[in-house]
């Protein structure tokens, strides 16, 4: 079924013919996008899908193993589709002890988890930014903050052309809308995004995020602050209780077809084969999200009962044990802030989980030494190796 969904402006850049294409305001027309037959099945199990995930979700102690540890998986997963190489392991070491041989990844990764706690701290104030342009901005601003991208003009809007592929403009695989149409473009999904879209919301957000990639806002970064507008949006719209659903692994799963299925968007107007895709993405993410928490909920409640029957245990053993979900690796000045104990009655508390086969030091050396709860971490940092180039 093609449509048109948008027009093409030709000019010249650097001496060269350039075609810009900038894309109709929100919902698909001519004909609508109908979520009928195939689509509606499989909305129905991806809205399944996440069902599960909120129940899984509601199963752990607190919500905070899911807000230390999906959130880093999203974060890591969807900096890694965009060339990054840090692991979900060299993020934690490096909020943990500020190392990681390669920093500036590294940083990435923690800007994009520091970006998301602000944008859902922003939308959970009574009178805290809305969805919007201007939070957007906020976002791409702690996004991009550090060396790497201090000359992609952070939080601003760009007022020059970009391109996605290809050395420049004239041999791009896509040139996104001109700078001066940004502006509106933007406008015009604000207001859709707040509109009472016939649309049920999922599908809203798999629309917005294709949208939001096709005008380009920003010099960089612009894919990731696409993906992280589809996490706060299913959590805003209360399809989930927190930012649980890490899309990007669907996505990273799937590279190819998820950037053929955004080109198909612009050149054929197939809204639905986006549709269908995204929904799937979402359906496969929340069930591996689901049976993520089952299993570290299982590991969890299985070495609780070995450390009980531990003969050294401590009080402070079984309190740095029940944080390590929110904390997978420690320090022995880590643990001595955690338990809110002496620096003796710390080190006793880890060398108790060693003991009991929960923690292991991972470093080797005497000093400086960090312990990590391997077989959680193993669990949750399933599919997050990096891309290959």
């Amino acid at each position: 079924m093609a449509r048109k969904t948008g027009v093409y402006q030709t000019s010249q850049i650097g001496g060269e013919r350039v075609r810009a294409f900038t894309p109709n305001p929100l919902p698909p027309k001519n004909p609508p996008l109908l979520i009928e037959g195939g689509l509606a099945e499989t909305l129905s199990s991806a809205l399944a899908a996440l069902s599960r995930l909120k129940v899984a979700s509601a199963m752990v102690p607190s919500p905070q193993w899911f807000l230390y540890g999906f959130v880093r998986k999203e974060a890591v997963v969807s900096s890694q589709i965009e060339g990054t190489q840090s692991t979900l392991e060299d993020v934690i070491i490096f909020e943990l002890s500020r190392q990681s041989g390669d920093v500036s990844d590294v940083e990435e990764v923690c800007n994009y988890v520091d970006a998301l706690n602000y944008a859902r701290a922003e939308l959970a104030r009574p009178k805290g930014l809305p969805l919007s342009t201007r939070l957007v901005c906020e976002i791409h601003k702690r996004l991009m903050k550090g060396a790497r991208g201090k000359e992609k003009l952070p939080g601003k809007i760009r007022t020059s052309p970009n391109w996605v592929g290809g050395t420049r403009p004239g041999n791009a695989k896509f040139v996104p809308p001109p700078p001066d149409s940004v502006p509106a473009l933007l406008a015009g999904l604000d207001k859709w995004i707040h509109s009472s879209d016939r649309l049920h919301p999922l599908v809203k957000a798999g629309l917005a995020h294709v949208q939001f990639e096709t005008i380009h806002p920003f010099l960089d970064g612009n894919g990731r602050v696409g993906r992280l507008i589809v996490t706060l949006l299913t959590e805003h719209w209360n399809l989930l209780d927190g930012p649980f659903l890490y899309v990007s692994l669907g996505f990273k799963r799937h590279r190819q077809e998820y950037y053929r299925r955004l080109d198909e968007v612009r050149t054929s107007g197939d809204w639905e084969g986006w549709t269908d895709f995204f929904l799937r993405c979402v359906q496969e993410s929340a069930d591996d999200g689901a049976n993520a928490a089952r299993r570290m909920f299982r590991l969890v409640s299985e070495d609780r009962r070995t450390l009980m029957n531990l003969s050294s245990l401590s009080v402070s053993a079984i309190r740095l044990f029940e944080l390590l979900p929110e904390h997978p690796m420690v320090t022995a000045s880590k643990a001595l802030e955690l338990t809110e104990s002496t620096k003796p009655t710390a080190n006793k508390a880890i060398e108790s989980l060693v003991e009991a086969g929960i923690l292991e030091e991972i470093t080797g050396k005497q000093r400086d030494r960090i312990y990590a709860y391997r077989k959680y971490l193993d669990v949750l940092a399933e599919d997050t190796a990096t891309l290959p180039g």
